[in-house]
């Protein structure tokens, strides 16, 4: 069986002066635009958390070999990946043990990573949306 990483934990930091570019690409629905990964990047954003150092936290779905080769070009335009590392044991992962094909779209893993993680930090996305406010 091909080795598919499907489920990734994403750190990420915000290119300099690319706020507003992400916020318009996000509020006009264009981000990821020509993508087979479709919604996958605005609801990304949507669960995003960022810490204190300003490093932006998302759990991906992805079926590429290498991880991201899809969405690298798109999150690239606007950020720095920081980190890129599995976000669950691949033992236990029903898509990678082939007891059912694409499971990580809808997993429970992820729904449980992902209410972890709305615990830690801030909301990427409102810290953006109040930055660029005050900035205006």
């Amino acid at each position: 069986m091909l080795d598919l990483g499907v489920r990734y934990l994403v750190k990420a930091k915000l290119k300099r002066d690319m706020s507003g570019p992400l916020l318009q690409a996000v509020d006009t629905g264009t981000l990821g635009r020509g993508s087979i990964a479709g919604d996958e990047y605005i609801y990304n954003i949507n669960e995003a958390r960022v810490d204190k150092q300003g490093v932006a936290t998302w759990v991906e779905t992805c079926f590429c070999d290498p991880p991201l080769a899809e969405e690298r070009p798109y999150w690239e335009e606007y950020f720095d990946l920081v980190k890129v590392t599995d976000a669950h044991s691949r033992r236990n992962c029903r898509h990678e043990n082939g007891v059912e094909p694409w499971a990580c779209c809808n997993c429970d893993c992820t729904r449980k990573l992902e209410e972890r993680l709305r615990g830690q930090g801030r909301s990427f996305l409102a810290q953006l949306r109040e930055r660029s406010s005050s900035s205006a």
